[in-house]
């Protein structure tokens, strides 16, 4: 609860709790996001505090030590895939000045979008903007981007609202 009321759909604008998000959704796929909040500050030590130019030089003797860490999901593909995103994440943050603008470069009118649901079975998983970002980033060598973790992504760093219309924490209020 902690989580969705004092951070969740808030927009991030600093590159490196943008990293931080997209590493830790990268780590949910398949698992609940229970399960990576609950090992964040294990996330946040094995992954040297989210600083993605430190994550992009991480070696396999980096990989095989965090492997061994159990205060991370010990997956191999996603470890090896948080590295290589923090290569991929510099290069667009040097191509478009900063992680957050070309985040914004995938929105209607430069985001933010704003829903208005009435019960959660209305939030959708995916929409066309983060199915295009999906793809854009696959093409850049991305891991761990499908279209629902791009939304799901959005939705975290509060470029999507999906908060519900009554819900005391959203932060567009109509």
């Amino acid at each position: 609860m902690r989580y969705h009321d004092e951070e969740w759909g808030r927009e991030v604008k600093d590159d490196r709790t943008l990293f931080e998000f997209l590493l830790l959704e990268g780590a949910q796929a398949g698992l609940s996001w229970y399960a990576v909040l609950r090992r964040r500050e294990g996330y946040r030590r094995a992954f040297e505090g989210f600083d993605p130019e430190r994550v992009a030089r991480l070696g396999a003797g980096d990989v095989a030590r965090i492997l061994a860490d159990p205060g991370v999901i010990r997956n191999r593909q996603k470890v090896e895939a948080a590295v290589s995103n923090a290569q991929c994440f510099l290069e667009v943050r040097q191509e478009h000045g900063g992680f957050h603008q070309y985040l914004r470069s995938f929105l209607p009118g430069g985001g933010p979008v704003v829903n208005h649901w009435e019960t959660l079975g209305e939030v959708p998983a995916s929409a066309p903007f983060a199915e295009a970002m999906s793809r854009d980033m696959k093409r850049r060598g991305f891991k761990f981007c499908g279209p629902t973790i791009c939304y799901a992504y959005l939705q975290a760093t509060g470029f999507v609202d999906d908060h519900l219309v009554d819900c005391a924490f959203r932060p567009h209020r109509p």
